[in-house]
């Protein structure tokens, strides 16, 4: 009993929904015969009702392809999207806007930080543009977002930068005095800011003192992992043995090759052209104090290309409030730093 029931309710339902059927085929039908009754020419003319009334049968009939012969299906498709997009353009000039535009400059910043953060996805710079009060959505992000083939991988600059704190350089340049002595200065440079960490002056290098100098330019334990040298023959044995007992790497340049220890190198010339070739050297102490009066202008004042135009001890910015700027002579008057002080 219980079967024969289902199968009665399954019988009316198909009957009911043919006799539906049925009617929108008639209905269709109809419609076109009176759109040819109408139509002067051979070809079908339609009117703006003629199509919406399409483009709602298409939504209420899936058969409704299978009666229509004036145009073709894709057409109808056509006309229900153009009037999808007639129906939001009234709902935009009516008060109603949908998504807002994204200007052209919040489109240059998502470009920006994808460029610059290479492992980034849309979620994160979302949320990096949230905090800077930024009201966008994460699907428009991700529509702006740059497009790579290839898989996202940090720049040189950036693996450079992130283990350029672990390396020093170390080397001896010569200066002569005016009784035609020749003095060795040793110089320990870090790589991050192009600071000098240490300096020593003396007449007759040997191993054991370089090695001495490097203990006093690194107490306890802040010791670099790598120390670029050149071959010279001053880092004997002693010093070799003393670079691994502080658990240092040494990184030795290739024959004649300054460019490999470009950055000790650099800062040497510098030190010749804004000083030394400007002074006479008497000894020692007079190096010495020559040196550090350079090396204190050097870390607080002198700017470099490599730090963004800043000093190796960043040095504030001085606003136009502050007051005038006057000129603090350094180095003996042969360079200056200017300042800005209250009258």
């Amino acid at each position: 009993m219980p079967i024969s029931l289902a199968a009665l309710l399954a019988a009316l339902c198909s009957v009911v929904r043919s006799r539906a059927d049925l009617q929108l085929e008639n209905l269709a039908l109809r419609h076109q015969i009176n759109v040819l009754r109408r139509s002067a020419r051979k070809r079908p003319q339609l009117t703006s009702r003629d199509r919406f009334f399409w483009a709602c049968l298409s939504g209420l009939w899936r058969d409704w392809r299978s009666v229509l012969v004036i145009v073709k299906p894709e057409t109808v498709v056509a006309w229900h999207r153009k009037g999808f997009r007639m129906f939001w353009t009234w709902k935009v000039r009516h008060g109603q806007p949908g998504r807002p535009v994204v200007t052209r400059e919040i489109r240059d910043l998502i470009r920006k930080m994808c460029r610059e953060n290479p492992g980034w996805g849309a979620p994160r710079i979302h949320g990096e543009l949230l905090k800077l009060g930024i009201d966008i959505g994460e699907t428009s992000v991700s529509k702006y977002m740059l497009r790579c083939r290839k898989p996202s991988s940090q720049t040189w600059r950036t693996f450079l930068e992130n283990h350029v704190s672990q390396l020093v350089s170390v080397d001896f340049f010569t200066v002569p005095t005016i009784r035609f002595q020749v003095l060795y200065v040793f110089l320990v440079l870090t790589h991050d800011r192009r600071r000098i960490l240490h300096f020593n002056v003396t007449a007759h290098p040997t191993a054991e003192w370089t090695g001495q100098q490097l203990r006093n330019a690194f107490p306890y334990d802040k010791v670099p992992c790598y120390l670029l040298r050149d071959r010279d023959a001053i880092f004997g044995n002693d010093f070799r043995e003393q670079v691994r007992d502080m658990g240092m790497e040494e990184v030795l340049s290739t024959p004649r090759s300054p460019r490999q220890r470009a950055y000790v190198e650099r800062v040497i010339g510098s030190i010749r052209r804004e000083c030394l070739d400007h002074v006479i050297v008497f000894d020692e102490n007079s190096l010495r104090r020559t040196l550090a009066s350079y090396f204190d202008y050097y870390h607080r004042s002198r700017t470099h290309l490599s730090l963004r135009k800043d000093t190796p001890e960043p040095r504030p910015v001085q606003l136009p409030g502050i007051g005038p700027v006057v000129a603090v002579p350094q180095v003996g008057g042969l360079h200056h730093r200017y300042e800005r002080r209250a009258a």
